[in-house]
């Protein structure tokens, strides 16, 4: 069997569904989806999910509260790695007008997809890697997995909304993901910790 790995940009993945108003797939099983998106002769072996926390806003109070069931959601899924970035809060200045305003910029993520997408190469983790993101900063990573290791795919899943024609390029294969798989890859809507606690899906994704 040809053995894949997913790496999943969390918030390109999320920020692609919100463009499209599809928050009622937000509670995504992370692991079903990318079952979903394998071919019959493809075993999947390890889903890694790249995100940063989030924090309460003013527009949105409770968003770090949704953020951080997810987040315990996808932890208790066996095979599924989180690994977090920062996000950052910063003040923007137009220098026209002298206004000024906060805005959210997330860091680290595409520097640990790129990490772990090179380590897994090295160690031989996987045969295809499938990389669900439309972030062109990826580009070079995938160019070097493919010049390193020329018996191993590269394979783009675009998010909605999120494409990248230098992404498409470089890539063995690439398609975007569909409104389908993502209705048909959601978590129960409660979720049960190898503790026992239960977590349930945020009223304001159903």
């Amino acid at each position: 069997m040809n053995r894949v790995i997913t790496y999943i940009d969390g918030f390109n993945l999320y920020f692609g569904m919100r463009e499209k108003g599809w928050r009622r797939y937000y509670w995504l099983d992370v692991q079903r989806l990318s079952q979903r998106l394998l071919k019959p002769h493809q075993e999947l072996v390890a889903v890694r999910y790249f995100t940063s926390r989030v924090s309460a806003s003013l527009s949105d109070p409770h968003q770090a509260k949704r953020q951080g069931v997810y987040i315990e959601a996808l932890q208790a899924l066996a095979g599924t790695t989180l690994h977090f970035g920062h996000y950052l809060t910063k003040t923007v200045k137009c220098f026209k007008c002298g206004a000024e305003w906060r805005t959210n910029e997330e860091k680290m993520t595409d520097v640990n997809i790129a990490i772990a997408l090179m380590e897994d190469a090295f160690t031989n983790a996987f045969d295809t890697a499938l990389l669900i993101s439309g972030d062109s900063d990826l580009v070079g990573p995938v160019v070097q997995v493919k010049k390193l290791y020329p018996n191993k795919r590269v394979v783009i899943a675009f998010p909605p909304e999120r494409t990248s024609a230098r992404l498409r390029q470089e890539a063995h294969d690439s398609f975007v993901i569909g409104r389908k798989v993502l209705k048909e890859s959601q978590l129960s809507d409660e979720v049960r910790k190898p503790n026992g606690f239960v977590l349930k899906r945020p009223e304001s994704w159903r």
